[in-house]
């Protein structure tokens, strides 16, 4: 089933938690919506759901407009970070609560529910209750219940949310391979880039209730559209100066921007990820940047190397792969020189505040 969001607009008081947004969910989809707290993902989705109304705009799910229906009309299936599992109810019980409530058969509620067991590999624990799971488990549930009425859609509230690292990571695997089962339409909301990378097939950044930049995990990291993506996903580098013919110019200090030829000279921020940035122990070219060396941390598979430069004033980042770290060894106090191998450049008219 695909999702049509038009120009939903949401307001909270003085608070504006969506305006004006467009989106559109291509049936089969696992959509991340990505944002920091406030920029109005959960409110999107609940409106998605059913459990909160826009005050301007639609949604049409697979062309029919259900924009005034309710959440149980919608058809859809809603999983909360806390589980929400009735604690009285036995695992059986909690998954085959929506049938029971439609009055389906006992045979078929039953069927269902043992076919559900097996989905979420929990077969043989029907007869727990949830005080007797661990967190992953519980959330296995929580999903096994929103499918256990074949929902039209499939909609996640910060469903890892709660859990710890290893059992997120396992979840997000377990969760991908349940999508490629059933091909539900599901949307999910995350604040955790990693999460909505690794698992969504289009990931969806939001910001102050707009959409900042939509399309594949890799065409949204690879490509961001504005300085506040570039941020938010992942720590950057920032560095202010004047752009022209291809360059961007600090004092006595160059970085190459081919993308941008522009003759004329203008004000310009440009932007390296710490993984896009070399060292060495001597100048490469006029990009090379003198630095000291701050801090290494060597823990883990990239090693973090803090750096400052002195002339400029400014700290740098820089991720180190296992092999070139092992290569190269760089040591707090050891003078050093950093190559941007990638620059992104923002222009002022590119971003407003």
């Amino acid at each position: 089933m695909s999702i049509k969001i038009q120009n939903v607009s949401k307001k909270f008081g003085s608070f504006t938690a969506l305006d004006n947004v467009t989106l559109d969910v291509p049936s089969g989809t696992l959509l991340a919506l990505l944002g920091p707290s406030g920029s109005g993902k959960t409110t999107l989705l609940r409106i998605i759901a059913g459990l909160e109304h826009g005050d301007t705009g639609s949604i049409h799910v697979e062309e029919s407009d259900v924009t005034g229906l309710s959440a149980r009309e919608r058809q859809v299936g809603f999983v909360f970070q806390h589980y929400a599992l009735f604690k009285h109810m036995s695992v059986f019980e909690n998954i085959a609560f929506g049938m029971r409530v439609r009055h389906l058969p006992d045979a078929e509620v039953r069927a269902r529910v043992m076919e559900l067991l097996h989905l979420v590999r929990l077969e043989g624990l029907g007869g727990r209750y949830p005080s007797e799971l661990s967190g992953g488990q519980r959330q296995r549930v929580a999903l096994a219940r929103a499918l256990a009425v074949r929902p039209r859609l499939l909609l996640l509230d910060e469903p890892f949310g709660a859990l710890d690292a290893k059992v997120r990571q396992e979840l997000r695997t377990w969760l991908r391979k349940l999508h490629e089962e059933m091909h539900v339409t599901t949307v999910f909301v995350t604040h955790d880039q990693e999460e909505a990378f690794e698992v969504a097939d289009q990931v969806v950044v939001m910001r102050q209730g707009h959409i900042e930049q939509a399309g594949s995990p890799q065409d949204v990291f690879d490509h961001p559209a504005t300085p506040f993506v570039m941020d938010f996903l992942g720590h950057v580098n920032v560095f202010h100066g004047r752009l022209e013919a291809g360059q961007v110019h600090l004092e006595g200090f160059a970085m190459d921007t081919p993308e941008y030829q522009h003759s004329g000279s203008r004000d310009a921020t440009a932007y390296v990820r710490p993984h896009e940035v070399d060292l060495h122990r001597s100048a490469q070219s006029d990009t090379s940047l003198p630095v000291r060396v701050v801090h290494v941390n060597p823990a883990g598979p990239v090693t973090r190397v803090r750096l400052i430069s002195e002339s400029f004033g400014v700290a740098i980042n820089c991720d180190l792969s296992a092999d070139r770290y092992s290569e190269l060894r760089p040591r707090p106090g050891e003078d050093m020189f950093a190559t941007p191998k990638r620059v992104r450049v923002f222009l002022p008219e590119d971003y407003v505040i």
